[in-house]
């Protein structure tokens, strides 16, 4: 049975995450330790004792998250994994995982990253929308033909199918107006919901390509490994193991959609086809690492049948 690690985004924050493993482990309380004096101000003091609204900071959010989840995969006993994916954010996370990124490098990344989202939010304000209970290519069709309809000063509204969570779950993003005014076509459409979200940007939207100019600086000083295992990227849902091909994604990660319901089916696929050697059953069995569990209820609903740790 192949084993995929697969690791949390933003969103899955909570008050005290992360603490339980620091009081109980050394490794936990040294990694935590470093990364406060990465960071250079206390990580773990709003982890630890901040409120949810503190949390949402996104300076913060994005290294918490990052670093619960990495400190917990360290901590695990399982085996080496065969294969590795992360939702948006967690994709850093995964990149540790398989080797293709250090410790510190990644940390100092999700930092860079979280300030050039912050920066490109507040330029260029929007937010994102959860579609339900339609197929995801009438989602995506519905985007596009309503992003070529002029709203104001013949201008054409930004608008986009960013994440495809798992099948009949769609989130959206674009300008705030262009959200708003598209949710009612999707429920004329037969969509079950579409809901605005409390989310304070247009991420993995056109909206952020400067976050993805300003990020680019850093992701090309940074040095990239070749992983053990294949990673599924965001960008593509294929697995990759080339370092400049991994780079790339990653650059293109922040404008381009979270394709999480094909990654998990093509990592489910590839170890069915025999692509990994000869496993008993050719199955693959999922383990996510991080605070909560949103992955590994997501992975149910896109196959029921696969074994989720």
């Amino acid at each position: 049975m192949l084993k995929a690690f697969v690791f949390p985004g933003q969103g899955s924050q909570f008050p005290g995450m992360c603490k339980d493993l620091y009081d109980a482990h050394k490794e936990a309380r040294e990694m935590c330790q470093a990364a406060d004096r990465l960071l250079g101000f206390s990580l773990t003091d709003v982890m630890f004792e901040g409120s949810e609204d503190d949390l949402k900071q996104t300076k913060v959010t994005q290294p918490a998250v990052f670093l619960h989840s990495v400190v917990a995969q360290r901590l695990m006993t399982i085996e080496r994994p065969d294969m590795v994916a992360g939702h948006s954010l967690g994709e850093f996370s995964a990149l540790v995982a398989c080797g293709a990124l250090r410790f510190e490098d990644a940390l100092l990344l999700v930092s860079a990253r979280a300030q050039a989202m912050q920066a490109a939010c507040e330029a260029n304000p929007g937010t994102m929308a959860a579609v339900l209970g339609l197929p995801d290519e009438k989602v995506e069709e519905i985007c596009v033909e309503f992003s070529q309809r002029p709203m104001t000063n013949d201008k054409r509204p930004i608008v986009v199918a960013a994440n495809f969570n798992c099948p009949g779950q769609v989130v959206i993003s674009g300008e705030i107006d262009a959200i708003e005014a598209i949710c009612p076509v999707f429920k004329e459409n037969g969509a079950r919901r579409a809901l605005r979200l409390p989310v304070g940007g247009a991420f993995h939207s056109p909206l952020m390509q400067p976050a993805a100019e300003a990020l680019a600086e850093a992701i090309n000083k940074t040095e990239f490994h070749k992983p053990f295992c294949p990673i599924y990227q965001n960008v593509t849902a294929k697995p990759s193991m080339k370092p400049e091909e991994i780079r790339e994604n990653l650059l293109k990660q922040l404008t381009a959609p979270v394709r999480w319901t094909q990654s998990v089916q093509n990592m489910i696929a590839d170890a069915k086809n025999g692509n990994y050697g000869n496993y008993e059953n050719n199955g693959v069995a999922f383990f996510e690492f991080g605070p909560g569990d949103v992955l590994k209820g997501l992975i149910r609903k896109i196959n029921p049948e696969v074994e989720v740790g």
